[in-house]
Parts: structure tokens; sequence; C-alpha cells
């Protein structure tokens, strides 16, 4: 017989569902090993050796009487806040009160009597010039005096003839005719001379004399400070002609123009009050009102151009100045209110201040803070009226609580 190879016995199923289960057990192990679901969380994986974070803790300080001495403490109270606006502009003169000064007739400049910077009065004069103008009026005027008394001789005459039995009425007659035309053609050129800027008395003067005067004199229009001059001796001149031959403008009041944001626009009114500070003299304010709001938001800045009238009586304001100005939008409004030196900026941006029940243990609070004014701050949530805070000296309790424990 053929040798048949031998027959192994059939593995139990007992066996293979003990090898199987083995296997899950050394799976599930693994993934709880690995921190992998089920097991593990479904969060990122963190490293096992990473320290825990400390949650934010409430800064406390206790001083010592010697430390407290040093300190200011009161009382949080309530002050009244400004609702402003600010803006920056340029100061400029006052176009409206800013006069070119040119001669009434052409002629070649002979003296000038004021320089940029001078301050004139009215009526004062600037400059004269050599006017053929005035010269042909005061020839006329010369003229017509001259025959105003032949025709009163003439009319004295024949009125002497007639009474004395000579002579004929219509002679007399014609002779008053004259001589009221020539008392027509005096008063002409006395009033043609005067057109000129001549008083009363220098015509007077050049009709007794009997001597022109050609010298022009042009006089300041209005009381100012010379701003710009381009009148020199034996310049000629026309009316009208640009540039003029001296500008005086009025600095008792001075325009400031400026750029407010376009936000603000609707809070702008003519003849609001603005405060207005430049820097060549600080500490000081310059009031005025505004009285011309532009018609149109640049396109390019966002802006909106607005014109304010500003008081300088004492001309202490240039042309040309950069300028700071505020307006008061609406009455000052109460609120809660510390000192501006109580409040500490953390590194965060966030605000602090000090806050204590018995003036020896400090307990820091974050506040949110609002308007400035006047070495004041708003504070529009984390106090309360009568808590007692640090006023001053919270710097120096911020830094104990950095250095340590904060107690001694």
């Amino acid at each position: 017989m053929t040798d048949l190879p031998p027959i192994r016995p059939p593995v139990s199923k007992r066996r293979l569902w003990i090898a199987a289960g083995a296997l899950v057990v050394i799976a599930l192990g693994g993934l709880w090993w690995l921190g992998l679901p089920p097991f593990g969380s479904s969060g990122p994986r963190e490293n096992r050796t990473q320290r825990a974070q400390v949650g934010p803790q409430v800064a406390q300080v206790e001083l010592s009487d010697k430390q407290v001495a040093s300190l200011k403490i009161q009382a949080v109270g309530q002050a009244g806040f400004e609702v402003l606006r600010s803006a920056v502009g340029n100061i400029d003169f006052n176009q409206n009160m800013l006069v070119q000064v040119f001669t009434p007739n052409p002629g070649r400049i002979l003296q000038t009597f004021a320089n940029v910077g001078d301050r004139v009065e009215r009526g004062q004069i600037l400059f004269t010039v050599d006017s053929p103008d005035l010269l042909t009026a005061e020839s006329n005027l010369i003229q017509a005096s001259g025959v105003l008394v032949l025709q009163n001789r003439n009319l004295r005459r024949l009125t002497e003839t007639l009474h004395g039995g000579g002579g004929a009425q219509k002679d007399v007659d014609q002779a008053v005719s004259d001589q009221q035309t020539a008392e027509g053609n005096l008063r002409a050129a006395r009033d043609s001379v005067r057109i000129f800027g001549k008083t009363d008395e220098e015509i007077d003067r050049i009709v007794r004399d009997r001597k022109a005067d050609p010298a022009l004199i042009v006089r300041s229009p209005i009381n100012g400070v010379v701003t710009q001059r381009t009148a020199a001796p034996g310049l000629y001149i026309q009316p009208g002609n640009s540039p003029a031959p001296f500008t005086v403008a009025d600095t008792t009041t001075m325009w400031m123009l400026a750029n407010v944001v376009e936000n603000d626009a609707p809070l702008l009114r003519v003849g609001q009050e603005v405060k207005v500070r430049v820097g060549a003299w600080p500490g000081r304010e310059f009031g005025g009102a505004i009285t011309v709001l532009g018609a149109q938001v640049d396109p390019a800045t966002r802006r909106v151009w607005v014109r304010s009238e500003i008081r300088d009586p004492e001309s202490l304001l240039r042309a040309g100045m950069f300028a700071n100005f505020t307006i008061r939008i609406s009455a000052p409004v109460q609120a809660t209110a510390v000192p501006t030196a109580a409040i500490v900026r953390e590194g965060d941006g966030s605000m602090t201040v000090w806050t204590t029940t018995d003036r020896r243990h400090f307990e820091k609070r974050m506040v949110r803070t609002g308007l400035q004014q006047g070495g004041t701050t708003q504070i529009l949530e984390g106090l309360k009226p009568g808590e007692l805070v640090v006023a001053e000296g919270a710097v120096f309790v911020s830094n104990k609580a950095l250095g340590g424990s904060g107690t001694d």
C-alpha cells in the first residue's frame, strides 16, 4: 500500500477566538497609549510635558504706612466734559479786510512813506505820484478862479455905471449871467481837484498861491499793517494794474482755513464758536467763530473746507501759521471721572486703576476711559462715584506689584 501523509487534527474554534481577542486587546491598548479615539481627546494632541497655564489672577498689593503716605488717595467723583471736535488749519489774512491800494490816475511814483510790516492809520500817506491829470485839473481850477474874479469886477463896474445913470440894463444882465457861469465853472474845477484827494484847505491854498502841485497823494484807506509793497520811486503805475503798489490788511481779525473730516461736517454750523491754538503762542487760545462751510467734500481727502474768523486784537497771529482748533458740539455732560494720573496704561493697551477700601490694601481694576480734559479722565465703566483710588502714585503701586508679592 502507498503511504499517505499524516492528517493534522483540526484547530479548535475556541483557540481561534482566544487569539482574536488577544489581538483586539493589544490594538485597543495601543490606541489608548497613543491618545487616539476612542480613548484620546478629540482636540489637538498636547505635549504631556507642557506645564498647565495659570489663569489670570487679581493683582493685589499691601503697602506700609510710609509708602501709603507718598500716595494721594481720593474718592471717585464727577466732572463736566465738553463734547468737542478738533481739526487742523492755517492762518490767513481776513480777505474782507485786506485792501490793495492803487493810484486813481497814472503817473510816476515820487516818494514812498511805508514799508512792509509797518502799521498805518487810515488817511496816512503811503506814496505820492507825479500825475499829469492832477496838474491839468489844478490848472483849470486856477483859471476858473481867475475868470470868476474878472466877472465879479465886471459885474460890479456895470452895476455902478447903471446906478450912476449910464450904461444899459442888458449889459448888467449879461454880466450877471457871465458871473454865475464863472461861479459854476469854479465849483466844478474844485470838485475835479477834490477827486484826486485834495482837501478844501489844499484847494484854497492852490487858488490863493495860484500854484499847481502835481504830486498826487495816495493814502491808506484803513487802519492796518502793510503786508505787501511793490512801489518804488520812479516806477510808472496805472490804476488797477497788478501788482498793487501797496497792500494793507486789518489784522485785528484773521482767517483760519481748515479741512474737517467728512463725518464731523454735519455737526458744524455757521456762527459756532471755535478755540484756536498756534505753536508760536503755547498755552494761549484765540477765540473766533465759523463764518463759511464748504459746499462739497474733497473727493481726494474726504474732508470739508471750513473758514473761521479769529479775533486777534493784539495782532499776534501771522498768515501761514499752522493752527489747531476745537469746536464745542454740545453742552458739557456730567460723568464719573478721576485724575488722569490715576490711569495706568498696561502693556496690552488696557487701562487700569488701583482701588482701596482701607488705604492699606490696593487692588488693580480694569476700567474703560472716555474723554480727557483739564487733567481729568472720564470713566465709562469700572468705577463708581465714592470709591477710593490712587490719584497720584499709581505707577509706583504697579511697579510694586510687579516687583514681588506686593507686601513688605
